[in-house]
């Protein structure tokens, strides 16, 4: 099949990814538009995994301020150079974060977080619920109720809020590989009237 440059252009709109990776994941998808997407996202999170240990030493705070003036959020996004931190998209990419933040209020960045001693009470609490299940059922169980549990509170496992079909975590391993740099949410705070 013919990769064209309007099915080029549809799938940069849709991703954001350069031009040159369209084109690719469309020529490895023989043409079919959802194809490439899946092949761009096994890219992105195999971009990110690579670029997972460089050092952050540059990045920008992301604002947002609801127009009531009653809720408000700061992000800082970090990546590894300047340029990046002051292009225009990433800057963009920590004002929506900051938007999510300020809807959703997340109360950890991500998984790591999260102590044993919250992980204990929270299974101590979920334990009435598994009781009367099968024994050897009771674990999985127990990690599916405390996976989805914190899964809620959890920023980078959230679905985004102005596109629920994709989580703070692949808005960030787009963001590695569309800029080519470790991005990492170093710090999130928000601020309510109410």
């Amino acid at each position: 099949m013919e990769i064209t440059s309007s099915m080029i252009k549809e799938l940069r709109d849709q991703t954001g990814i350069s031009v040159m990776q369209c084109k690719k994941a469309l020529e490895e998808a023989e043409g079919d538009m959802d194809k490439a997407i899946i092949i761009l996202k096994k890219k992105r999170s195999d971009a990110a995994d690579k670029k997972s240990d460089r050092t952050i030493a540059a990045g920008t705070i992301g604002v947002y301020l609801h127009n009531t003036h009653e809720v408000a959020a700061l992000v800082e996004l970090g990546c590894e150079t300047d340029f990046v931190g002051k292009n225009e998209e990433f800057v963009q990419l920590a004002n929506d974060i900051a938007m999510h933040v300020a809807a959703m209020d997340p109360k950890y960045i991500s998984r790591d977080e999260i102590s044993e001693e919250l992980v204990a009470k929270a299974k101590e609490l979920f334990q009435a619920d598994i009781a009367d299940k099968p024994a050897e059922m009771q674990e999985k169980i127990m990690e599916g109720k405390l996976s989805a549990y914190f899964k809620e509170q959890i920023l980078l496992e959230q679905p985004f809020v102005k596109n629920p079909e994709t989580t703070i975590r692949e808005m960030i391993t787009g963001g590695i590989q569309k800029f080519g740099e470790n991005i990492t949410v170093a710090k999130v705070s928000r601020l309510s009237i109410k």
